[in-house]
């Protein structure tokens, strides 16, 4: 059982550390006004008042729509800086230009915006010495549900020790609003996507496997092969050494 006041404070100085350790200026995160973005941002907020939350719109009618208004209220009622890059053009443009190169699948496409994200990201890093704060969760990096070299990529991530479920619970200690704790998890990548509707397994099964090893032989099934054809995403990549 997790005392959550004690991981609040053990974090917060995780995250001093690194600020420490690499003489940055400040934090900066993808505030995507979902759950895991949410816990990432309050932390890194009490651990250094220059933390900055970049929402980026990309595409999707729910990135300008409930996702932008739930990032927005976070910003507010935590006092998180909040700076706008709207992606949409730029996705558009880069995938425009790769028609003359490729077949753009659809996954390969969706694809675009956490990688257009994370460079965003980084170039606001660059440019005011600030590190970048991952958001991904135990449970995604199991199951390999994040963009390699997208939302993959970050200087350090406070929370990927802890499944969806401890996301929830953490969320619920810190007090923060029903409508972020309730919301579906979503990549928001396209209209009408959720994790666990893509994934084709619910988070309650992927926690209980984390922690016990058990599930229904159907659900067993789904998350041993998302972490088999997933694990290159976990490693570094391979180099050759004599």
């Amino acid at each position: 059982m997790r005392d959550y006041k004690i991981e609040t404070e053990k974090r917060v100085e995780f995250i001093r550390r690194q600020l420490e350790d690499a003489g940055a200026a400040g934090l900066v995160f993808g505030n995507s006004g979902g759950k895991d973005s949410a816990l990432v941002g309050i932390l890194c907020k009490m651990a250094c008042d220059d933390t900055v939350g970049l929402i980026m719109p990309c595409t999707s009618n729910c990135n300008y729509g409930e996702d932008m208004a739930d990032a927005l209220m976070i910003s507010k009622l935590y006092r998180i800086e909040k700076r706008m890059v709207d992606l949409t053009k730029t996705a558009g443009a880069l995938a425009k230009s790769l028609k003359d190169a490729v077949a753009v699948t659809a996954s390969a496409e969706a694809n675009i915006a956490p990688r257009l994200r994370m460079s965003a990201l980084y170039a606001v890093a660059a440019s005011e010495n600030r590190l970048v704060a991952g958001t991904g969760n135990k449970s995604e990096r199991y199951m390999g549900y994040f963009t390699k070299w997208g939302d993959g990529a970050f200087d350090f991530n406070p929370i990927a020790d802890l499944t969806v479920t401890e996301v929830y619970k953490f969320l619920i200690h810190l007090d923060v609003p029903k409508r972020i704790i309730n919301k579906a998890p979503s990549a928001g990548l396209y209209d009408g996507q959720t994790d666990e509707g893509e994934m084709g397994v619910s988070y309650k099964a992927i926690d209980e496997y984390l922690k016990s090893g058990v599930c229904a032989p159907e659900d067993m099934a789904i998350i041993a092969n998302y972490h088999r054809v997933s694990e290159h995403k976990r490693n570094p990549p391979k180099v050759y050494e004599e």
